[in-house]
């Protein structure tokens, strides 16, 4: 039996440990990842113990709650606390996800693990580097591509032809499909992921574009778009319930159909 061993300098050590004293509600323990490039040290996971009955119901409540008056050192991103903005995307309790919009409550164990985006490199202890996946999402060109002369007011849709928007224009780029997929763990160079596919059909289908055929064109790789086996973690994890299995799907789909022409 093959053996496999991490190398010395990244196997996570035990942390620090924060009781909580005077509790005046319920206490649930947090471990939070831990990791500074600037110490040299072995990432950790320190164990934080928070009063419930002081505290806010989200996990995103609980982090801001240690930061401010437990462990100031502790680093993660956050801005909207409404599930719009996707700065707080991270892993709670084994799923990826929005710290905003995860309840404590939905956590199953009295312990709530906490830990970066996985597979992607980290800045600092929550925080990912997400370089890489936003030089993907430009590479799709996400904006209008037209030929014809603007129009004097606005270029028009039916409702049919917006309605094909839901489910697409929704994605905020928290990244939470992308992280999720074994293909893009091995393949995330050059596989652009779920996230990325979606919003690339996001554009395929808007009745206003007018380079569809160079969009698809662009797809036509046996990384960029033929990585997904349907293996569906993305469509299960996505916080705003979008489905970028079934966008790659259809891609696909419009990739046989130029074929057949």
């Amino acid at each position: 039996m093959a053996e496999f061993t991490l190398p010395k300098n990244s196997k996570i050590t035990k942390g620090k440990h924060f009781p909580v004293s005077n509790a005046k509600g319920d206490v649930r323990t947090f471990k939070v990842y831990r990791w500074s490039p600037d110490d040299g040290a072995n990432p950790r996971v320190d164990t934080y113990e928070v009063d419930m009955g002081s505290c806010g119901p989200m996990v995103l409540d609980a982090l801001i709650k240690i930061k401010n008056e437990i462990d100031p050192t502790l680093t993660f991103r956050r801005s909207c606390r409404e599930g719009i903005c996707g700065s707080c995307a991270m892993n709670i309790d084994g799923t990826n996800t929005l710290a905003c919009t995860k309840a404590i409550a939905d956590c199953g164990k009295k312990e709530v693990p906490i830990y970066p985006l996985p597979h992607m490199p980290v800045v600092k202890d929550l925080v990912p580097d997400l370089t890489h996946f936003y030089a993907q999402y430009a590479s799709i060109k996400p904006w209008l591509r037209t030929q014809s002369a603007p129009p004097t007011r606005e270029r028009l849709q039916s409702p049919a032809e917006r309605k094909q928007l839901d489910g697409l224009y929704e994605c905020i780029l928290c990244a939470c499909c992308s992280t999720s997929c074994p293909s893009y763990w091995w393949n995330g160079e050059r596989y652009l992921g779920p996230a990325i596919l979606l919003q690339a059909y996001r554009w395929i289908v808007d009745s206003r574009d007018e380079d569809t055929g160079a969009r698809l064109d662009d797809l036509e790789d046996p990384f960029k778009l033929y990585r997904c086996h349907t293996i569906m973690n993305c469509t299960r994890t996505c916080p705003k319930g979008l489905n970028p299995a079934k966008a790659i799907a259809e891609i696909k789909k419009l990739m046989l159909e130029r074929r057949s022409v």
